[in-house]
């Protein structure tokens, strides 16, 4: 319904829309750079329930539009002056569907997963794809499969309302079980869209992605492929993450939440690889946003290539216990300018010392103070995040 409206819209305006069906997020990314499209729309809930759905916005190099160009757009449909919009002198676009763009996009990531010599890694592994209900449900386990994987894909029977219901990315039990059960060497959880992984290795314990961060930056630094020798994420990385890359000798740089942010990052530094531990990664050596696809394939050829199973791979980043609290808050101050706060912080940051780190922030779309502490122990963090929890409470609760 909402795909068909902005196709309307688009057509309205004097220019011609092309739908692609069920296509991930990152697909249509590609496919609006590789066409030379003048943007591309994605209708998604993301990882959420499908009573979120939502859009997401491209501009024709594939890239996610920046904050101030959606904010405009925003301003121009909620103050209705969209009448006068229109781009040319046609009286109206044309729409029309293209039923190969999922096999242009599976051409694609596996072009990526063949090596620079062109003989291709012999992808044998056993892999797990969770689906999520979502857009990789007929992609995923067919590019996995033509590249030599053994799969087995649950969750890929979408019917519009179950898209990330108990499953995929921010749910991994059930892959856990099946890889378990299955004796796979790899479970790649993916969220509704296809842009975030969550990786369950062969003993089943759940990678976030700043272990398959660490994972692919040792890899490519090994060939040579790290780009500037830097790694890009966010302030929401877990500490163990900026000392692993530290113990490799490469440069880490932080940024803001959202994978838009790490992109920008990485435009400025020039870096090749990057992305956020709730499971976006961006490989800028092949694509422009974060893709959960490659990463897997990405993952998968760090494994092969070291011959070495995630079990052992993973022990290139120790993750420091990490407490993460949402308080529910009546109003967004300036943090600095509540005292009380600012002392309790202050008081638990002069304890951790170098042995961990806090981060308070507001949630940029709920009513909700982000508390995050990172530290030595589980008992410590939690008794600190409780702390300074309690202190926001008080002060703006």
């Amino acid at each position: 319904m909402i795909a068909h409206s902005l196709a309307a819209g688009v057509c309205a305006a004097g220019l011609d829309a092309e739908l692609v069906g069920v296509l991930p997020t990152p697909g249509i990314a590609f496919v609006t750079r590789s066409f030379g499209a003048s943007a591309g729309i994605v209708v998604s809930a993301s990882h959420n329930p499908f009573q979120d759905n939502g859009i997401k916005v491209f501009s024709s190099d594939g890239f996610k539009l920046p904050d101030e160009q959606e904010a405009e757009i925003e301003k121009l449909v909620l103050s209705g002056k969209t009448t006068n919009l229109k781009s040319s002198d046609r009286m109206i676009g044309r729409a029309r569907t293209d039923p190969k763009a999922a096999d242009r996009y599976t051409d694609f990531l596996e072009k990526c997963a063949t090596d620079k010599s062109g003989t291709g890694v012999q992808y044998r592994l056993k892999v797990v794809l969770d689906c999520a209900h979502g857009a990789t449900y007929d992609v995923a386990p067919r590019v996995f499969a033509k590249l030599g994987f053994r799969v087995e894909a649950i969750n890929a029977r979408p019917d519009g309302s179950n898209i990330n219901h108990q499953c995929g990315s921010q749910h991994p039990d059930g892959l856990v079980k099946r890889v378990l059960d299955s004796r796979a060497d790899l479970g790649l959880a993916f969220d509704g869209d296809g842009d975030r992984m969550i990786a369950v290795d062969d003993q089943g314990e759940v990678l976030g992605g700043d272990r398959v961060l660490a994972i692919c930056a040792q890899h490519l630094q090994m060939q040579s492929r790290l780009k500037n020798n830097i790694v890009v994420s966010t302030v929401m990385s877990n500490v163990g993450l900026s000392r692993s890359l530290k113990n490799l000798g490469i440069r880490h740089v932080a940024t803001r939440v959202g994978d838009r942010y790490v992109m920008e990052g990485m435009r400025v530094s020039g870096a090749s690889l990057g992305g956020e531990d709730s499971g976006h990664m961006i490989f800028s050596e092949f694509h422009t946003t974060g893709d959960g696809l490659l990463s897997g394939l990405m993952l998968a050829q760090a494994m092969l290539n070291q011959s070495k199973p995630l079990s052992q791979l993973k022990a290139v980043m120790t993750v420091f216990p990490q407490t993460l609290i949402n308080v529910p808050v009546a109003s967004k101050p300036d943090l600095e300018d509540l005292t009380q706060v600012q002392q309790m912080i202050q008081a638990v940051e002069s304890q951790l010392g170098e042995s961990g780190r806090v981060l308070v922030r507001y949630s940029g779309t709920e009513s909700l103070c982000r508390v995050m502490v990172e530290g030595p122990n589980r008992e410590s963090v939690d008794a600190f995040a409780r702390l300074i929890s309690q202190a926001i409470g008080e002060a703006i609760g």
